[in-house]
């Protein structure tokens, strides 16, 4: 007990869940980034981003050294210090003290254990020893029946997007189970992103925090998924084949947030 309370004593202020509350409740929208521990980024050219209005900067996904990972991150948070940095975790062991918090993701959408409960129990220790900030969130994979990387590896199908009914169960047994937000995802590389019907139904539903990822490639489907009740829109792979479109959504963003007078 004593070493659990000497831990506790070591957890950062919780800046990351007052980010997303503050947008949840104003009805702002925001966007995040995410990158991957695997790919090169050019730095030099992404360095206007410690000016922009960048809400989140997210970490992780592809299995990689647990040097690297760190590595990269450390030089991510250094070159974007204004810009919060939130762990999203490929595995129990991408964690660092470095970063601000970490999504901790229960894939609900699937039945692998693996996903749902043992990686959770091998980082417990390590994110309460580092002072992270956990995210307590429900991780559903939703698309038009693609199979895609995540879904090979974690071994899970995603809900289609025409199964409006059974994506808002899963999501609202995931709020009676406590779970304090949700991310929906289409996948990296999927050729559409989540319904808006879903982001929609689920919001209504379970009145939580929305990430809303995978697919999206133009500013209409950031529009698309805000209108829907997305709070946070998730770039990745998008922003790896063009840099630029990044600082597009951010543009939007703001305008968007303008007309709701919400800004």
């Amino acid at each position: 007990m004593g070493f659990l309370l000497l831990l506790q004593s070591k957890r950062k202020l919780k800046k990351l869940s007052k980010l997303i509350s503050e947008l949840a409740i104003s009805g702002r929208k925001g966007v995040a980034w995410l990158v991957d521990p695997d790919k090169y980024l050019d730095f030099e050219a992404l360095n206007w981003i410690n000016e922009a209005d960048l809400d989140l900067i997210l970490f992780g996904g592809s299995s990689v050294d647990s040097g690297v990972f760190q590595s990269n991150l450390s030089t991510l948070k250094r070159r974007f210090p204004r810009v919060p940095l939130c762990i999203f975790p490929g595995s129990a062991d991408q964690l660092s003290p470095d970063a601000d918090g970490v999504l901790f993701l229960s894939l609900i959408s699937g039945t692998n254990p693996e996903f749902l409960i043992s990686s959770q129990i091998k980082a417990a220790f390590k994110v309460v020893e580092f002072g992270l900030e956990a995210l307590p969130t429900g991780y559903l994979l939703i698309n038009s029946g693609e199979l895609l990387s995540v879904h090979k590896a974690s071994n899970t199908l995603p809900i289609l997007n025409s199964e409006v009914e059974k994506a808002v169960q899963i999501a609202l047994a995931g709020k009676l189970l406590g779970l304090d937000y949700l991310y929906l995802e289409a996948g990296s590389g999927a050729k559409e992103p989540v319904s808006p019907e879903i982001i929609s139904q689920i919001k209504k539903q379970t009145g939580l925090p929305l990430f809303v990822g995978g697919g999206i490639r133009d500013s209409k489907a950031v529009r698309r998924a805000f209108d829907a009740g997305a709070d946070l829109v998730v770039l990745g792979n998008s922003i790896e084949k063009d840099p630029s479109f990044l600082a597009e959504v951010l543009e939007f963003k703001a305008m968007y947030n303008q007309l709701l007078h919400v800004n």
